[in-house]
Formats: C-alpha cells, sequence, structure tokens
C-alpha cells in the first residue's frame, strides 16, 4: 500500500504542538527568541527551545548567532519552512469550516463514554 521509501511517520514535525505556531510567528520575518516567547506565552522555554531546534535540523529554519554583548541569536523561515504556509492556510481554513462539526462530534463520543469518577 505504501512505498518502501515512505516512512512510518511524517519526517517534518509539522504535526506536533508547536511547529506550525512558531511557523506562523516567524512568517513576518526574523525573530529572537525572547520575540517568539510573547505570541506562544503558553509554550515553556525548553519546549520551545527544543521545537526550535527540531525545526533547524529539519531545515525549516536558520538559527544565527550574533557576536554581540549580549549574545542575539534570530530565527527566521527558509524557503523550506515558508513552503509550509500554504498547508497551514488550508488546515486552518478546514478548521474554521468544520469546528462547529468536530466540537458536535466530541461531544456525542463523551455521551457514549462513561466518564470517570472525580479523584479525591
Amino acid at each position: 500500500m505504501f512505498p518502501s521509501y515512505c516512512p512510518s511517520s511524517v519526517p517534518v514535525r509539522i504535526g506536533d504542538k508547536w511547529t506550525g505556531m512558531v511557523i506562523r510567528c516567524l512568517e513576518g520575518g526574523p525573530r529572537r527568541f525572547g520575540e517568539l516567547r510573547v505570541p506562544l506565552r503558553r509554550v515553556t522555554p525548553k519546549v520551545l527551545t527544543e521545537t526550535l531546534r527540531a525545526m533547524e535540523r529539519d531545515g525549516l529554519v536558520t538559527r544565527t548567532a550574533h557576536d554581540e554583548n549580549p549574545p542575539r541569536v534570530v530565527y527566521e523561515l527558509t524557503g523550506l519552512g515558508r513552503g509550509l504556509l500554504p498547508l497551514i492556510d488550508a488546515v486552518g481554513t478546514w478548521c474554521e469550516n468544520n469546528l462547529d462539526a468536530l466540537l458536535r462530534a466530541r461531544e456525542r463520543h463523551q455521551g457514549l463514554r462513561p466518564t470517570a469518577p472525580a479523584m479525591q
């Protein structure tokens, strides 16, 4: 069914929790780590660092360290990373068009499953 060269999982981290949001944050141009933390305030510094490192590894962003005092590091989308923007737009549109149906499906599913008793 799948070609032998097809990996068992998606080779790019676009499906994780933060990569798409980081790509969206870098769409307007390069940003420093602290500048990314503002719109991504729910992500911990550790997880953001891990996400950026993985994105750099996958060729989605570049990391440029400037020899200044204090040190300044800037992240920027590569062409490969920018190529994901239309996909992120498409997923966003799909979510907008289907959010009500998804929420109804979740409610129906919850109604079918007994809920666990509250922990004391």
